[in-house]
């Protein structure tokens, strides 16, 4: 109980002994409720408790609830009303139990001269608060025997067991559910009177944040059964697609308001305070439904990596803590008892076509409910949880469900499913839905099941990804994008980008040296030099176009594929990614190999033909071979990542689970990019170093030319920085999304 609510029903009790002792009217309760509205509520219902129970045992005080309805108007509504007819219901019971021992009690006491009679505000207090400050008050009351829950007899206000029924929550395929308050640790429970002697057993077992933690169960006769488990006031995904419904698409304060109104119907009062809530009300719809589907994401695949599929993904068991959080209830339930048109309506096409087939993962080929002969469905497993959840947060994005197959049989849904999603279902999308949610919820969807995630971690990661802006842009462009339609041109503005710096450099390396080095030289080594600068240019360039060619295979033929429609083995796109990342390094280690490869066999190659270069010409032709090495480098190595990292790796990322090894290649491409700036910075100083090599009378023959280079190389030196910084951006954002493993939902918001 919360503190203004302990402490209203504490002034309120000690005002209702003072007026039993002297006589005086009994307080109201409208005098102690506090002015604060988010309050008022759980603080009215309290004492309307309380006053009801003081009120029972002295017959000539006690007051109709249509009395407490009139005076106040708020208390009208159902839930509230539930609670106080329970309250007045159990309070007139236990009157009646204990009367007589009261009684019998009392007599003993006056033979012996010690008479103490019994104050029923004693109870008062107690009650309210938990019995925090008694702890080792007993509970005598009559243990009765367990009320069926399938002919209905238990209602609010019967003890079962060691439990209080307060108010009904709702009755499932598993049987009937109370809010009831558990009397011998004096702490509100949900409790299930589940069907049959099936207790869930594996649930019992699941402890994840987002599974609702079952505490035990009981048989206390009979055949029925009590689970208690944890009791989470802020309603479930039923009053959430309600509000959804009503007021559109409002961000993430729709789904608070929405917890608000169940906390208050429960006379419970909105956490303060809290960073999750904080967070929520800044996310738009889409983010909400993705935050809410990662959670449970990461519920299934929990609970799969244990052994247990949940096989009822629906509303109405999604529930929500006071902050928001989703949990999933009622894991590894009976299939055969869930086949309502409720539970009907979230069903994997292979769960809908083994209802047609009869026993569950028959292996037998037979006529499928849609008339294909011959045809075995596939084997219901965690994977029709996955397409259970995709509608969930399907029909949460937008309103409504996806397939208009409600109230059809399941031969006739089954057909629905089997087509896939309706143009309808993507013309109720709310605008401006994000393109990765879409593609994420539309592959849950998918009607083979091998195409769909393969488990929870996967979704989760990528609903994950749909939580950060940059990410989800990266990965799914907006359509029409411009980086939509240069993905189809890689190999081109790939080859562009590692080709045009070379060819400059190499024009430069061949002015350069002709006005320094092989002017000097015979005509006849000039005649060889030529040609074997036409030579070597070719064979290099074919050379590194074959490697670069080879190591960049997946790059060329998986996104091509993928657009064709085919599916790839998470190890084969793990490979491309990485190929993707190393590209640029690759090509860039190419070409300055190739220019330190020229730059050693050139000396060799006039001293073969019997010329000899002076020591300064010589030191001079290294120094330009390095500054062509340099631009080798740089500018081919930040051109190549850009286009790799903006337009080419997020494309490959929204297709399979992303590992460490993803983070580790992003992490060390972005401390690559450091050095490779370092070196983009060097290049007009190496060119004015080389230039001191030269004797005075040759640095006016170059001199317009190294000029022309070192602002060129400026020019250069700004871009690199510009694509360096929007190249460490994306990958920040990329990291985020392939970091290993996941953090609790309750930590991110």
């Amino acid at each position: 109980m919360t503190q203004p609510v302990a402490d209203a029903v504490a002034r309120f009790t000690a005002r209702w002994r003072e007026s039993l002792r002297t006589g005086a009217e009994p307080p109201r309760p409208a005098d102690f409720v506090p002015r604060a509205a988010h309050a008022r509520r759980a603080v009215l219902l309290a004492l309307v408790r309380a006053d009801i129970r003081a009120r029972a045992a002295h017959p000539g005080l006690v007051k109709d609830i249509d009395d407490y309805r009139a005076e106040f108007p708020e208390l009208s509504d159902t839930s509230a009303l539930i609670d106080l007819l329970a309250v007045a219901t159990r309070s007139a019971a236990d009157l009646t139990r204990t009367g007589a021992a009261r009684t019998d009690h009392t007599s003993a006491a006056s033979t012996d001269g010690r008479t103490a009679p019994a104050t029923p505000l004693d109870d008062i207090e107690g009650t309210e608060t938990a019995c925090a400050a008694r702890p080792g008050r007993t509970h005598t009351a009559s243990r009765t025997p367990i009320p069926s829950a399938t002919n209905g007899t238990a209602r609010p206000g019967d003890r079962i067991d060691d439990f209080d029924l307060l108010a009904e929550l709702g009755e499932g395929a598993s049987g009937r559910v109370f809010l009831a308050r558990q009397i011998s640790m004096q702490r509100l429970v949900t409790l299930r009177l589940t069907r049959g002697t099936e207790l869930p057993h594996a649930m019992a077992e699941l402890d994840h944040p987002h599974i609702v933690r079952v505490y035990d169960q009981r048989l206390p006769g009979g055949a029925e059964g009590l689970v208690y488990m944890q009791y989470l006031p802020g309603g479930t995904a039923e009053h959430l697609l309600a509000a959804r419904r009503s007021h559109g698409p409002t961000g993430g304060g729709l789904l608070l308001r929405a917890v608000d109104t169940a906390m208050e119907a429960k006379g419970e009062i909105p956490p303060s305070d809290s960073p999750i809530r904080a967070r929520l009300a800044g996310l738009g719809w889409p983010e909400t439904v993705a935050w809410i589907g990662r959670g449970l994401a990461t519920a299934l695949d929990y609970a799969a990596r244990h052994g247990t599929l949940h096989r009822a993904v629906k509303p109405a068991n999604v529930v929500f803590t006071a902050e928001g959080v989703p949990k999933l209830a009622d894991f590894a339930a009976d299939p055969a008892g869930i086949d309502t048109g409720a539970a009907l309506r979230y069903r994997a096409p292979e769960e809908l076509a083994a209802l047609g087939r009869g026993p569950r993962n028959d292996p037998q080929p037979s006529t499928d409910p849609v008339g294909e002969p011959g045809h075995a469905a596939p084997e219901v497993g965690a994977r029709a949880d996955i397409y259970a959840l995709g509608l969930l947060l399907w029909e949460l994005l937008t309103g409504r469900c996806p397939f208009d197959d409600e109230g059809l049989p399941p031969e006739q849904m089954l057909a629905h499913r089997r087509r896939g999603l309706p143009d309808s279902a993507t013309a109720a999308l709310p605008a401006g839905c994000p393109t990765a949610l879409v593609r994420v919820l539309r592959t849950c969807l998918d009607p083979d099941p091998a195409r769909r995630w393969p488990d929870g971690a996967v979704l989760a990661q990528q609903l994950d990804l749909c939580l950060d802006e940059r990410a989800r842009e990266l990965v799914d462009p907006p359509p029409g994008s411009p980086r939509r339609r240069l993905v189809r041109w890689r190999v081109p503005l790939i080859a562009a980008a590692i080709t045009v710096p070379n060819v400059l450099a190499s024009l430069y390396n061949i002015d350069h040296s002709r006005k320094l080095i092989t002017g000097r030289l015979t005509e006849r080594t000039q005649e060889l030099f030529a040609t074997s600068t036409v030579v070597t240019n070719l064979l290099f360039f074919t050379m590194a176009a074959a490697l670069l060619t080879y190591w960049s295979r997946r790059i060329i033929t998986v996104p091509r594929g993928l657009r064709a429609g085919v599916t790839y083995p998470p190890g084969e796109l793990a490979r491309a990614r990485r190929d993707a990342i190393l590209l640029g390094d690759r090509a860039v280690l190419v070409a300055f190999g190739f220019w330190m490869i020229s730059a050693a066999s050139y000396p060799l190659g006039v001293t073969a033909a019997g010329d000899r270069l002076a020591p300064h010409a010589f030191a001079h032709f290294l120094a330009s071979h390095a500054v062509c090495g340099a631009i080798a480098l740089a500018y081919p190595f930040f051109l190549v990542n850009f286009y790799v990292v903006r337009c080419l790796y997020p494309m490959l990322l929204g297709h399979s689970a992303v590992g460490t090894d993803d983070g580790a290649l992003l992490r060390g491409l972005q401390r690559r990019c450091v050095g490779y700036l370092l070196i983009a910075a060097s290049i007009p100083l190496l060119a004015v170093a080389g230039v001191t090599l030269l004797p005075v009378e040759d640095v006016a023959r170059i001199i317009v030319v190294v000029r022309v280079l070192c602002l060129g190389s400026i020019v250069m030196f700004v871009a690199s920085y510009l694509l360096f910084r929007a190249i460490e951006r994306d990958l920040s954002a990329l990291a985020r999304v392939a970091r290993p493993g996941l953090a609790p939902l309750t930590t991110r918001a």
